[in-house]
């Protein structure tokens, strides 16, 4: 998930960008206002030194017009045709223009009197000068505007969101093993008044569902495990019974097992449900010897069957895990390759990091690869209740392992236990899958 900004940095960003926003229109409008103004009153005061000139000229026709830094005029009579009027003024016609001559911006008047054409020009630069220091003028306003903007929000987003994170403070400090926080009792009747009660109620809630699951756990533990050590009890005393004949020692033997498999789910879902690991339980757990164990236990699977079981142990290694859980896994991948494999060779084999469990079975679809781990999903060909493997991807995720299944309808499967780093996901690839050299067992 994106990380967001702390709700005091959004409110003091939003507080800038809606001073700055405000600031930069008043500063256009300001801006736009006063240049429109000041060309006002440049064409104004134009026109007005046009007609001073032109009423000197009817009663003096020697009259020169102005010419200084920021005015100057010029006139076009009959008799000369344009006279000493430069090209650019002359193509004017009368009214108001906007014109650039000798490397200069003008404002220029024109205007017909007495069969003569007057033209009066002011000089813009220094209006230009002046407007861009007005303009940076209002530029360094803006940003004032949007610091102090920012400052403000800063601080009034402190006082507003304090009741919200000292709120947030005592939520966390809260554990699922204490009582519900009293949240209410220093809290007002506003928004945040409403948003404690929710959190109190919501952590009642929470704390009644905790101690509903313990009791159930511990009944789980008690009523479960009882009557299933009751049933292998009475199965071994059966099987030592040399009445009975050998197809009921054989459903005898399968009542054993199932039990048996029965407490080791039941021990291993228990160990998943607490929150913590045990520490006593987590001592080196022999994988070599867990996986010697999960061969002969299932061996049974491929009785009457063309099929050859191969233990292969490479390395010894020892991991900090919990027996059972390992178990588990392990059984897991080893009852799926005995049971899906009709005929050919299954290897299992212990590496240094890793275990891998390879058959010549009937493989898995491309249909199925993908959601092999999901919960209750059992496949197109599987009999099974569908949650093997999505435990097996529990207990991966616990202890950071990796599993990784790579199949081929027809050909055989490959599942790959790694107990190295962490891996982000537990993976499932499909493809052409490496061979392995055997021991048989």
């Amino acid at each position: 998930m994106e990380r967001r900004r702390s709700l005091r940095v959004r409110v003091a960003a939003a507080f800038a960008l809606f001073g700055g926003a405000v600031a930069l229109a008043l500063a256009a409008i300001l801006f736009f206002t006063a240049h429109n103004l000041n060309q006002r009153l440049i064409d104004e005061s134009l026109h007005a030194e046009l007609e001073d000139y032109m009423a000197r000229r009817a009663r003096n026709p020697l009259s020169l017009p102005p010419t200084t830094a920021s005015v100057r005029g010029f006139v076009a009579t009959p008799g000369d045709a344009a006279g000493d009027v430069p090209p650019a003024l002359a193509k004017l016609t009368p009214g108001s223009h906007e014109i650039a001559f000798d490397g200069l911006n003008w404002h220029a008047a024109v205007a017909d009197r007495g069969g003569s054409r007057y033209y009066m020009l002011f000089n813009e630069a220094r209006q230009q000068s002046r407007e861009r220091r007005f303009l940076l003028t209002l530029g360094g306003g803006v940003l004032a505007m949007i610091l102090f903007s920012a400052i403000g929000g800063w601080w009034l987003a402190g006082r507003v969101t304090s009741p919200v994170t000292a709120l947030a403070r005592r939520v966390g400090a809260a554990t699922p093993d204490g009582d519900a926080p009293a949240l209410e009792k220093d809290a007002g009747v506003d928004e945040i008044g409403a948003l404690a009660h929710a959190f109190e109620h919501y952590a009642t809630r929470i704390n009644a569902f905790i101690e509903r699951e313990r009791a159930f756990t511990a009944d789980v533990s008690h009523e479960l495990r009882t009557p299933l050590a009751v049933i292998q009890g009475a199965a071994e005393v059966l099987q030592a019974d040399e009445t009975l004949s050998e197809w009921q020692h054989t459903r005898l033997d399968r009542i054993e097992r199932a039990a048996l498999e029965t407490s080791a789910l039941i021990a291993a879902l228990l160990a998943l449900a607490r929150e913590d690991a045990d520490a006593s339980a987590r001592a080196d757990c022999d994988v070599a010897k867990v996986a010697r164990e999960a061969v002969e236990k299932h061996r049974h699977l491929v009785r009457g069957k063309a099929t050859q079981v191969n233990l292969d142990i490479q390395a010894t290694p020892a991991l900090a895990a919990e027996k059972v859980l390992l178990a588990i896994v392990v059984d897991n991948l080893v009852r799926n390759a005995l049971a899906f494999t009709e005929s050919g060779e299954i290897t299992v084999r212990v590496e240094a990091g890793k275990l891998l469990v390879t058959d010549t079975g009937k493989g898995i679809g491309e249909e199925d690869i993908g959601r092999i781990f999901q919960r209750h999903y059992k496949g197109s060909t599987s009999q099974g209740s569908g949650i093997g493997l999505s435990l097996v991807k529990r207990i991966c995720d616990r202890y950071g392992w990796e599993i990784a299944i790579e199949s081929r309808e027809g050909e055989g499967t490959v599942a790959e236990l790694i107990f190295g780093e962490p891996a982000p996901t537990v993976s499932q690839r499909t493809g052409v899958f490496p061979g392995c050299t055997s021991n048989t067992v």
